[in-house]
């Protein structure tokens, strides 16, 4: 009776693949016509000048999608060269910032050895008087 369960089991699995498989397949299906009618045109020969037929809608259209092209492509400039002027703002901000630090680490660094120096001379002037100090009392 297990087994009978299992073989099922197995059955409904197979079958659930195969459908699956099946939709997918479907789908492709699909993808690949969608694709086909929509670049067909593209595969057309060229007609010449002489034997191509004037249509006003062709021509229409055409421009059409020629204005639209230019828009788009238009305002995507726009964008990418007021997108490059930021940067470009932001770069010479990132190259000042950066000067001022360098300028204010080497100020500390020249404020911290005269601190050091200052530091030593006043170590060894104790030293000095401690020296004294000794010498009076040890007399």
């Amino acid at each position: 009776m297990n087994a009978t369960n299992r073989t099922e089991e197995a059955a409904e699995a197979t079958s659930e693949v195969d459908s699956n498989l099946a939709a997918v397949s479907e789908v492709e299906a699909g993808i690949r016509d969608f694709v086909r009618n929509d670049i067909a045109y593209l595969r057309r020969p060229v007609a010449s000048p002489e034997t191509a037929p004037t249509d006003a809608n062709t021509d229409a259209t055409v421009s059409n999608v020629n204005s639209l092209i230019q828009r788009v492509a238009g305002t995507s400039l726009a964008e990418i060269e007021k997108l490059i002027g930021e940067l470009e703002s932001l770069r010479d901000l990132l190259h000042a910032e950066g000067q001022r630090v360098q300028r204010e680490i080497s100020g500390y660094a020249q404020l911290s050895q005269a601190a050091m120096k200052s530091t030593r001379m006043i170590a060894d002037n104790v030293s000095q008087w401690k020296r004294a100090a000794d010498g009076l009392r040890n007399s």
